[in-house]
């Protein structure tokens, strides 16, 4: 006997005990009447075999649906299964059929039978993850954040406040789990009701640089500068939008339909973008750029391969003697981390003044001021860009300004503090070669409507770029700075650059282009003759 659940759309209840197989429809022959303009004469047939009791649609028009999805065959039907016909939610609940005691060797599964075989994982996996949808959102009124005085709680109480409430949730089908599984999902629930849920593990594992959320139940990790996906997923797009809100509050931000798109940084410096609906149509999308723990030297990009041994040494000689560089590559071609060693070889003596729209950079200096641009608040108004930033620093007394990415406007003034007392000063820009980045530093002071004529715009980046450092990430995912260009000035209205580096691809190394870098003889000062010689050499 199979019993039956039916629930319709005005709420009326009913309860049918039927032995296999049957017929359900609107016809006088179905066991199970459903008298309703959706419901085929004969809609639904179910039989029963030793696997259990299955599903099979007889081409009605509106179809049948079990867990959401639209389906012709299903089977075998699980006790947690939502079957819709019509206006009518139906579930089964088939007692446990007698098993032969005699050994039974299975035959090849058909098609159909695989198929099955998919359909019961897939529809697992969801009833799981209904019931942590579910869990989610009890918790979430249970603990009533608003009402709760968790600001007295500390970290850890607050989660063991959180989990005493998730037990006390009343949520259907939480008991048909066992008491492991249970408290694993109460610990999956709470982590994401009041912690990052599950990229807590992700953001511990050292080897993971980069997180990428797709949407709630699809997340990819980058390790070793290879992406694979990973084998966790959330409960909801609730609880992801939920974790980012708590991310960007304390900070002064805000994400919602009027604002859909957030920078921000998690308390260990993690670097945040998140977008959601409606112009994400994936749902919530979240990327988190992990920085290492330890901060890289110049002698760790020299192991790593990012560097060879002579140009360390000579971009450390050009940042004692301020030299400006400006580093241009990709996204995750390891821009930021370069920047962070190069003004780590600035002198302690010298005063750094950084500027970043989020704030990612780690300088191991004694003497650095960091400041953050801040977007406009609920009302459009409170916006500090970092062109504003840029001119406010110039009042500081920097002896260096270290400007974590132009994009923008800022360009200019960016170009006029190198230009007037300020060298040595450091940027980054977007950009596939150096000759791209000269052209898109053009484009982005002409898109300022400076009113500078394009000759007067050569003139100032050519007088304020000395040093472009191009880096790129390998296939392997090895990032390395694969070029070095000097600006030399400017001829017949063209900004002129000479390659000093370049990568091989025969050796797979970085090797001097075979000229004698200009700024050595424009700056008069000693350079170690095996550095010369790295440059020089064919």
């Amino acid at each position: 006997m199979i019993n039956i659940g039916l629930t319709y759309e005005n709420g009326q209840q009913e309860k049918l005990s039927l032995s296999a197989p049957f017929l359900i429809g609107r016809s006088s022959d179905c066991a199970v009447r459903i008298q309703h303009w959706r419901v085929a004469k004969t809609h639904l047939r179910v039989i029963e075999d030793h696997t259990g009791c299955h599903l099979e649609d007889l081409g009605s028009l509106s179809g049948t649906r079990v867990n959401g999805n639209r389906l012709v065959r299903y089977g075998p039907v699980q006790a947690t299964d939502e079957i819709i016909v019509g206006p009518c939610l139906m579930r089964f609940a088939i007692p446990q059929l007698n098993r032969p005691t005699c050994e039974v060797v299975p035959s090849p599964l058909s098609n159909d039978q695989l198929e099955s075989t998919r359909l019961i994982e897939s529809n697992s996996k969801k009833s799981l993850r209904e019931i942590r949808k579910s869990l989610h959102l009890g918790l979430i009124k249970a603990l009533d954040l608003r009402r709760t005085d968790i600001a007295a709680l500390s970290a850890t109480g607050l989660r063991d406040y959180a989990r005493a409430c998730a037990r006390q949730v009343p949520v259907e089908l939480v008991d048909s789990l066992s008491e492991d599984e249970k408290e694993e999902l109460i610990e999956l629930v709470v982590t994401e009701a009041v912690g990052l849920g599950v990229l807590e593990p992700l953001l511990s594992d050292p080897v993971v640089s980069e997180i990428m959320v797709n949407a709630f139940d699809e997340i990819y990790v980058e390790r070793n500068g290879r992406l694979t996906r990973a084998p966790v997923e959330f409960s909801s797009d609730v609880a992801v939008r939920g974790i980012v809100e708590r991310i960007v509050f304390p900070l002064g931000r805000r994400i919602d339909e009027l604002s859909p798109m957030v920078d921000a940084r998690l308390p260990d410096g993690s670097r945040l973008n998140a977008v959601i609906s409606p112009i994400s149509l994936n749902g919530s999308c979240v990327t988190i750029r992990k920085f290492p723990r330890k901060r890289l030297t110049l002698e760790d990009l020299v192991n790593n391969g990012t560097l060879e041994q002579a140009l360390a040494k000579f971009l450390s000689w050009c940042m004692i003697n301020r030299v400006n560089i400006l580093v241009s590559g990709g996204t995750g071609s390891g821009k930021t981390t370069l920047l962070n060693v190069l003004a780590g070889q600035i002198p302690s003596t010298q005063r750094i003044v950084t500027i970043e729209d989020s704030a990612e950079l780690q300088i191991t200096h004694p003497h650095v001021v960091k400041l953050e641009a801040r977007p406009a608040n609920a009302e459009g108004r409170g916006a500090i860009t970092i062109r504003d930033l840029v001119k406010n620093a110039l009042r500081m007394r920097p002896d260096r300004i270290v400007v974590g990415e132009v994009r923008g406007a800022e360009a200019i003034d960016m170009l006029a503090a190198m230009n007037t007392g300020h060298e040595g000063s450091l940027t980054t820009l977007h950009a596939n070669s150096p000759r791209d980045a000269l052209a898109r530093l053009e484009n982005l002071i002409l898109g300022a409507q400076s009113g500078l004529p394009l000759s007067v715009i050569r003139d100032q980046v050519a007088s304020a770029v000395h040093l472009i450092i191009q880096q790129t990430r390998l296939p392997s995912g090895q990032r390395i700075a694969c070029a070095v260009a000097e600006v030399c000035g400017v001829e017949s209205g063209i900004i002129q650059t000479q390659t000093i580096a370049r990568f091989n691809p025969m050796t797979g190394k970085v090797c001097g282009a075979g000229l004698m870098p200009a700024v050595f003889g424009r700056l008069n000062l000693t350079v170690d003759c095996a550095i010369q010689d790295w440059f020089t050499r064919p």
